[in-house]
């Protein structure tokens, strides 16, 4: 079966899966778009609130649908699990989460699916790496949210600080989107000036702490939000649809998506968020960007969380 490149679908209706279909209504980058949900009722009312919005929106096509709806989707975003509690990291997410990506995907791979794969799901690194060895995809065609809602923070946070606009930030949160990520620090910049040399111009410093009190307010921002509303889905849904516009619309974008990794840092046998070339294909290439001596160290304590957690996994195809 062909593609459609405006067909798209969302496996999980909860808060994320329904806030994520909310924002493709908005950007209006598909003309199709099918919600499937373990509770069919739950997928079908998402389905007719968000139509009913249609004429202040987008023209498209928005059905509660089955697995036999995804085979001529250009993309299947995967959202459903358990989600994170207060107090809960979400590596802790790993047991309950496995066992239905593995039923997800054993209804995916059982169907004509020639589309990318963008899990959403925590632990998201390890659910990515699962999803490409459960699915027996190329890895091109499986990735994750990872740290473009991190990276997003950072760049939200940094701008406040500096007193500018934060589009106008770029930097990257790295690793596992999890209490291991680390920001690149040595590599950020506000278009093109070295943050030092901006904050010179500027007559303003940015003190190690004062990077470290960031850092830590990214890392820890979903577990304060979580404490406050119970799920974090508005960020998530932006930063998903930024991903699925960079796919649509082939834009050859760099972002620090969840990637199978295959020797790139020297790292292999798991996924990690790491700045990747992103277009309709999928991932289009890794990146290795320069990391100081201190980063590449705080990478490799990340990725070999991400490798522990890997191999208390069951990851045979789902054939």
């Amino acid at each position: 079966m062909s593609i459609d490149p405006r067909k798209a679908a969302i496996v999980g209706c909860g808060f994320v899966g329904a806030s994520i279909a909310f924002r493709f209504l908005q950007q209006g980058l598909f003309s199709r778009l099918v919600l499937l949900d373990a509770d069919q009722a739950k997928a079908e009312g998402e389905a007719m609130d968000l139509s009913d919005g249609l004429p202040y929106g987008a023209t498209m096509e928005i059905t509660a649908g089955t697995y036999d709806d995804i085979a001529g989707c250009a993309l299947v975003v995967i959202t459903a699990g358990a989600n994170q509690k207060p107090g809960e990291t979400r590596l802790d997410l790993i047991g309950r989460n496995i066992a239905i990506m593995r039923s997800i995907l054993s209804e995916i791979t059982a169907r004509d699916f020639q589309g990318i794969l963008l899990i959403v799901s925590n632990p998201v690194d390890v659910l990515t790496y699962a999803a490409w060895k459960l699915s027996g995809y190329p890895r091109e065609r499986v990735i994750g949210s990872g740290t473009v809602l991190d990276t997003g923070r950072l760049k939200q946070l940094l701008g406040e600080e500096l007193r500018v606009d934060s589009r106008n930030i770029h930097a990257f949160i790295i690793g596992e989107h999890g209490d291991s990520e680390l920001a690149v620090w040595s590599e950020a910049n506000v278009s093109g000036l070295a943050l030092e040399d901006f904050c010179r111009i500027r007559g303003q410093a940015l003190r190690p702490g004062d990077m470290e009190r960031m850092y830590r307010e990214v890392r820890d921002s979903a577990y304060e939000i979580i404490q406050r509303k119970g799920v974090t889905c508005y960020g998530i849904a932006m930063a998903v649809g930024r991903i699925a516009e960079c796919i649509v619309k082939n834009e050859h974008a760099v972002l620090p998506i969840s990637v199978v990794l295959d020797g790139q840092y020297g790292l292999d046998g798991l996924a990690l968020s790491i700045p990747s070339l992103l277009g309709r294909q999928g991932l289009e290439e890794i990146l290795e960007i320069p990391l100081s001596p201190e980063e590449n160290r705080a990478l490799r304590d990340s990725a070999e969380q991400m490798k522990q957690a890997i191999e208390s996994l069951s990851c045979a195809p789902a054939l």
